[in-house]
């Protein structure tokens, strides 16, 4: 079953806004069994949305808009769409009575331009929103399906996960779909693909092999779509043969990210961390901190941005910082071993290195990075030469230190 997403928004097209609404709902629907065939994104312009809707309804049998249903004069969804199956708006009694009590529990009066949010088309079934003010409308036209949704993505979610998919899935006769994610680090793209190209022309042919590379790592998704009870052990079947030839770089699986590995490991250890950065400026903290449960191993963290708070803090020798540089293995190591020291943790990180774009040399150029990592019977520090964008030297940066501590954790040979 085809699938086609319409986002509405001047503010998608020019860059003021972000369209993540489009790739969390694909997840959500390849997941459901429903293949994502296009998504499109449109200008607030009545002519423009008719013709991608026309489009879309000539490839798929679903499609799912999100946009312009607010109540000002911008918002010009709903017209269109009145426009487009030839019916006219009428106030839903339901939306207003739920207008009235989202207002008044926030202190405020329905104003006639809100109440304006409970006229929906006369052929739509109304999609509810608990979460906000505007209501998602759900068309039946020429035994497709075409579901308006708001583009707040909290309201749109809420509707998607408790409404559409499951309606879809009650119309519609969807395959069972399964995914498996193998995430893999310290190898490139290519030479993953040399090293399964013997396994992957034997894949049966209701499995696909995606390579999806990002920052510091590869992700392999395997897709198997085939409706019969045997589909998962087959699933786990090629993944098992594919972990023979790559195992080394495998790192995770599915949902599975370096932060998340590491604090499994050191929870099933009993250990904790903490953190001295410099040149990530408490990115790799933030990282850590976004995974419930860090609390149980994750001590604490110095940024250490300045050469004095390098030396106060975490005992830094000025005299080291001088004669080899702040962005040294010298000072990597001090760094990790101070910051261990001072807040007694089993193991610490540290990086420091030119992120960019100005500050590097002809010796250090910009992407220079040192990471430094003190533990049980163990100080080291390693060199890595990034490229000259500052964000990804920060992120590549962080995912570097994580892949260090959790090779050290389990005594993998580097």
């Amino acid at each position: 079953m085809n699938c086609e997403i319409i986002t509405i928004g001047d503010e998608l097209l020019i860059g003021q806004v972000i369209d993540t609404n489009s790739a969390w709902m694909a997840t959500r629907l390849n997941e459901a069994g429903i293949r994502v065939k296009q998504m499109t994104s449109v200008s607030d312009d009545p002519e423009h949305i008719t013709k991608e809707l026309k489009a879309a309804l000539n490839r798929s049998a679903i499609v799912l808009i999100t946009g312009g249903l607010g109540p000002t004069k911008d918002d010009l969804t709903k017209d269109t769409l009145c426009r487009f199956f030839n019916t006219t708006l009428i106030e839903d009694a339901k939306v207003v009575h739920d207008l009235s009590v989202y207002f008044k529990s926030r202190g405020r009066e329905l104003t006639e331009t809100n109440r304006k949010q409970a006229e929906i088309p006369a052929n739509c079934t109304p999609v509810y929103n608990k979460n906000g003010t505007a209501p998602g409308m759900w068309f039946d036209f020429e035994g497709k399906v075409i579901v308006s949704m708001p583009g707040v993505p909290y309201e749109m979610k809420a509707m998607m996960d408790e409404v559409v998919i499951p309606k879809l899935s009650l119309l519609f006769k969807l395959p069972k779909v399964s995914h498996q994610t193998i995430i893999t680090t310290g190898v490139g793209e290519s030479f993953l693909s040399d090293l399964l190209e013997p396994w992957e022309t034997r894949l049966p042919p209701y499995f696909k092999l995606a390579y999806l590379p990002s920052t510091g790592m590869v992700r392999l998704r395997l897709s198997c779509y085939q409706s019969n009870d045997t589909l998962e052990v087959q699933l786990m079947e090629e993944v098992e043969k594919a972990k023979l030839l790559i195992g080394k770089y495998i790192y995770g699986y599915n949902d599975d990210t370096p932060e998340k590995i590491v604090g499994k490991l050191l929870i099933e250890k009993n250990q904790t961390l903490a953190v001295a950065e410099s040149c990530t400026g408490g990115y790799v903290s933030h990282l850590i901190t976004s995974v419930p449960g860090s609390s149980t191993y994750y001590i604490g963290s110095t940024i250490s941005y300045a050469n004095e708070v390098k030396t106060r803090f975490l005992g830094v020798s000025p005299a080291v910082i001088a004669e080899k540089g702040a962005v040294s293995e010298e000072v990597a190591k001090a760094m990790a071993e101070g910051v261990r020291s001072t807040l007694g943790s089993t193991w610490a990180i540290s990086t420091t290195g030119i992120a960019g774009p100005g500050g590097g040399t002809a010796e250090k150029p910009v992407g220079t990075v040192w990471i430094g990592l003190a533990g049980p019977n163990v100080l080291i520090a390693k060199k890595f030469q990034f490229g000259n964008d500052r964000l990804r030297n920060i992120q590549i940066t962080a995912i570097s230190a994580f892949s260090m501590l959790r090779k050290e954790i389990l005594g993998l040979a580097d």
